[in-house]
């Protein structure tokens, strides 16, 4: 099993971090900063309605696998260079990071002040650092690992890309040969 990972880096100044916060998505949504690790989050700005596209994802550079990596095909990831680094994980996301479309997607209807989380799973196929979950949803998976680490009943509650749905259908199919 991948080991959690521990971030070094802290917040200690909230306050002063909001002051020189220049949003990438201006009027769309925005980083709630706190100090500690891994408080901030990004809220929305203003309502959506459940379907509708928050923003086009864009700005983005290919890179490595890492903790602040998306995966965007089998053996592919970006960074996102925008405020959208901020969302959060939940197993009750409020929005999909659809990297098929480049689109984030409102997946529920949203008010002004709502955090912005998606599943990592549903772009992830082993996470470079896992963690565990405290979203305190009904269904949460507990320890966040990735796509692979999760049953094919789990991942069906979840918008998932292209990438993620083969993956799964490449160990369905592999698990149903082995038993062969």
């Amino acid at each position: 099993m991948p080991v959690t990972y521990t971030k070094v880096e802290k917040i200690t100044d909230a306050a002063a971090v909001k002051l020189a916060y220049k949003p990438t998505h201006p009027g769309l949504f925005e980083v709630a900063y706190a100090e500690g690790d891994y408080n901030s989050k990004l809220v929305a700005a203003r309502p959506y309605a459940k379907g509708e596209i928050l923003c086009k994802v864009e700005g983005i550079t290919a890179g490595p696998k890492k903790y602040t990596s998306v995966q965007v095909g089998k053996d592919d990831h970006i960074e996102l260079n925008s405020d959208l680094v901020f969302m959060n994980h939940s197993c009750n996301p409020t929005v999909s990071l659809d990297t098929d479309t480049m689109t984030v997607v409102a997946v529920v209807d949203l008010k002004e002040g709502d955090n912005l989380t998606f599943f990592y799973p549903s772009s992830e196929w082993e996470m470079d650092q896992p963690f565990p979950c405290w979203c305190g949803a009904e269904q949460c998976v507990k320890n966040v690992q990735g796509a692979k680490f999760l049953s094919k009943e789990t991942m069906s509650r979840y918008f998932l890309t292209k990438h993620i749905q083969t993956l799964l259908e490449e160990r369905e199919a592999a698990a149903s040969a082995a038993q062969v």
